[in-house]
């Protein structure tokens, strides 16, 4: 009795609740069980007679409850002494005349509505379940019973009867005959109650469960009071047995509530937390509609809304539907603005006068749960009924239980989203932000961090440009995630760039960045795979670091991974060897490469997501290479970064023509060099005037590199779309100067400029042992 009087310390505010019933000789309400501040700092008496004018007696004759303020009770009690300030009294006569409920409060305001209606809730627990007078005359309402504990006789309304699945000609009046039909579980709690004596006299409450034909058991509540017998009259258990399946479907609220806390501590997104909360509430109190949003300044940003479809909400949350859910103006709804200063929950049932948002979420009664995070409110639950809902005391505990642990919830889930967002934030900038174009073929890459944790991976991927058509394609894996790794992958993507555009062969750009990661003198290792492609002819070669193979999806749709020798992890081992593989591409054929987060999980090996993959890109259809690399991440786990980069190799629509001439360091070698130019520009069909033009470059070019450098030399020429490219390659790394100015008496520096005015462009780049000098002149068409 204790515990229920306390319902309305919390629920209702209040300072003090006193229970009175009816004392044997009939005159006297007397004093059964208080909870809260002492009664005599109220000056609370322990008996009022049932005739006299305090407003116990009045309640408890009326049938009315009593509300007094601080004026009305000086004026009712002049001469009153108490030590407390002024308060606010509440008399609440209880069902069927079986006493009264005194409530004290030392808030400004009193009790409101709501607090109200919890001291009426109060008051209906702890009421006598049944009158004497009803169970003397047999008379029971449709919910009470009449135990008789002597012969185990029992008297029942038909209410019951319909709980348990009987009909009245089938009940035969044995206490037995109702506890067969129990879950066997529950009998050892029912037999203590229905046995005198495991029972004292007094007022008991229980609930238990019945078996059903189908589905799960369903929970009643039995609330009884032992009534001493005498005169003739036997030891009786009389009472009430309502159904509580409502709330409790097939586990207890506790069980509920403790189910609610294991989902939340593992939900790592706000959107996971939105959605076990949903799941939670709206089954077990038979909802309607459920939102739950956060609260960002005065905006609640919806999370999850059930049902989703737009036309079941307010118009002015459609109105606000920016996105994939609404974002509310909380000032448009100055009830919940309200509702979410004070706190607390708050319930409206059927027919309160609200703002159109919020009645049309919940026309039949509505429910706002603020969700409190320490020192701030998190946001707000809203749950709502279309057809009148009776808001019972345990669909109350639930809510505050369910809010407290949301609200937590949620603002954990809020800093990880915040968190990860800035991770992945911070490894996108690690990764290319686009991708080159390219002469023949289209590539497209995918990068999806892990969602389980919130380190930075290692995982990355590159496509580079390299002179005559080429192109690198480079995908790898850093053990682990942290910020170290994040470094090393930035540090590989480096140097593997910087090794390939010096123009080294693809085993020797590993196998540089290989020595350069076991100098840093790291405790982690890197896995790549590299595949230099000639884009003119298809043909590639591949190099492996420990890293997964190509997967080569053919034009006529068959796939292949191909077969080739491997070499270890960079950093493993500083003088390793890194083999290559010859692959073959013909136009319409797509490579695809991954790390391993794509194709390996708890529940299958590498090979096994290797074939799978090789399926998956089968079934695919190529022309859309974006939507491929999307259905592709479609089967990723999630558990492990994963980076996918896919090429697909068209063939290019003219192939260039391609002439190279050795240039021997003679004194006849610029003229041996001319004579070679002009034999390969006239054979390709190049005007007669940008012959001459091409002619002067290459006698500048070849004679720079043969006063200025030592070594070989090399000349190269190139015709695609109507270009002259030509290029001379030497062993020096030094990069010539164009002068900026020469005077009149000079002997040299003129060559570079005469470059420079008759080339369209010009340039040099690094290559494997030197450099390479270039200039490229468009021809007249």
């Amino acid at each position: 009795m204790r515990q229920v009087l306390e319902q309305a310390l919390v629920f209702a505010g209040a300072h003090l609740a006193a229970l009175y019933t009816p004392g044997e000789d009939g005159d006297l309400l007397c004093l059964v069980e208080s909870a809260g501040v002492p009664r005599p700092l109220y000056g609370l008496r322990d008996t009022y007679p049932m005739s006299g004018r305090s407003p116990a007696a009045e309640a408890h004759r009326t049938g009315q409850a009593v509300w007094l303020g601080p004026g009305e009770l000086a004026a009712r009690a002049p001469a009153r002494r108490v030590t407390a300030q002024d308060f606010h009294l509440a008399a609440l006569p209880l069902p069927g005349a079986a006493g009264c409920l005194l409530a004290v409060s030392e808030e400004d305001d009193g009790f409101d509505s709501d607090a109200r209606g919890y001291l009426e809730l109060v008051a209906d627990a702890v009421a006598a379940p049944l009158p004497t007078a009803a169970a003397d005359s047999g008379e029971l309402p449709a919910n009470a019973f009449s135990l008789a504990m002597d012969s185990g006789r029992v008297a029942v309304g038909d209410g019951i009867l319909h709980l348990f699945g009987l009909a009245r000609d089938e009940f035969d009046g044995n206490v037995e005959t109702l506890l067969g039909l129990t879950v066997p579980e529950d009998l050892p709690a029912l037999m203590s109650v229905v046995e005198a004596d495991h029972m004292s006299i007094g007022d008991r409450e229980l609930e238990f469960r019945i078996l059903q034909p189908a589905g799960p058991p369903k929970w009643l509540r039995l609330r009884g009071r032992l009534l001493p017998g005498g005169e003739g009259r036997p030891l009786r258990l009389v009472g009430t047995v309502d159904d509580t399946s409502e709330l409790r479907s097939d586990v207890t609220d506790v069980a509920r509530v403790q189910r609610l806390a294991a989902i939340l501590a593992n939900a790592g997104t706000v959107r996971d937390v939105s959605q076990a909360v949903v799941a939670a509430l709206r089954r077990p109190l038979r909802a309607d509609r459920i939102a739950l949003a956060e609260l960002e300044g005065d905006r609640l940003v919806v999370t999850v809304l059930d049902p989703p479809e737009p036309e079941v909400w307010p118009e002015l949350w459609r109105l606000e539907w920016r996105s994939e859910w609404p974002d509310a103006p909380v000032r448009a709804m100055p009830t919940l603005a309200a509702a979410l200063r004070e706190g607390r929950a708050q319930i409206w049932p059927a027919g309160t006068a609200l703002e159109p948002a919020l009645a049309d979420v919940g026309p039949g009664g509505l429910a706002v749960l603020p969700l409190p995070a320490g020192t701030r409110m998190a946001g707000a639950c809203l749950i709502g009924w279309d057809t009148p809902h009776d808001f019972g005391p345990d669909e109350r505990a639930l809510l505050t239980a369910s809010a407290g642990l949301a609200g937590q919830a949620l603002m954990r889930a809020h800093a990880f989203d915040a968190e990860h967002e800035l991770v992945g934030m911070l490894q996108r900038q690690l990764l290319p932000r686009r991708l080159p174009t390219l002469p023949g073929a289209v590539a497209v890459a995918r990068y999806l961090p892990a969602t389980a944790g919130l380190e930075v991976g290692g995982d990355w991927y590159d496509v580079i440009p390299l002179p005559d058509h080429h192109v690198a394609l480079v995908i790898g894996d850093v053990q682990g995630h942290s910020t170290a790794a994040a470094t090393v992958m930035g540090q590989m993507r480096t140097a593997l760039r910087a090794y390939a555009v010096e123009g080294h062969p693809p085993d020797v750009v590993v196998s540089h960045a290989n020595r350069l990661l076991a100098d840093l003198e790291t405790d982690l290792f890197v896995t790549c795979a590299y595949v230099d492609l000639d884009l003119e002819s298809g043909s590639a070669w591949c190099v492996r670091a420990g890293h997964l193979p190509p997967v080569l999806r053919h034009p006529d749709g068959s796939t292949e991974i191909p077969e080739s020798e491997g070499g270890p992890p960079l950093g493993v081992l500083a003088q390793a060897e890194f083999p290559l593989g010859p692959l073959s591409l013909r136009p319409g054929t797509v490579l695809a490469l991954t790390t391993d987060g794509l194709v390996e999980s708890v529940d299958a090996d590498i090979d096994t997501g290797m074939n799978r993959l090789a399926r998956e890109l089968a079934a695919c259809d190529v022309s859309h290479l974006g939507m491929v690399a999307d259905a592709l991440l479609g089967s990723a786990h999630r558990s492990d970064d994963v980076a996918l980069l896919l090429l697909r190799y068209d063939g290019m629509a003219s192939r260039p023509l391609r002439e190279s001439w050795t240039v021997w360091r003679v004194p006849q070698a610029v003229g041996h060099a001319r004579r070679f130019a002009r034999r390969t520009m006239r054979a390709w069909g190049v005007p007669h005037d940008d012959v001459d033009a091409a002619l002067l470059v290459v006698s500048e070019l070849v004679t720079n590199a043969l006063v200025h450098t030592e070594g070989q030399v090399r000349l190269g020429l190139t015709l695609v779309n109507h270009r002259l490219r030509i290029a001379v390659t030497d062993a020096s790394p030094r990069t010539p100067v164009k002068p900026t100015s020469i005077g009149w008496e000079a002997t040299g520096g003129r060559g570079i400029l005469l470059v420079e005015a008759v080339s369209d462009s010009w340039g040099t780049v690094p290559v494997s042992g030197g450099k390479q000098v270039w200039s490229e002149i468009a021809l007249v068409r």
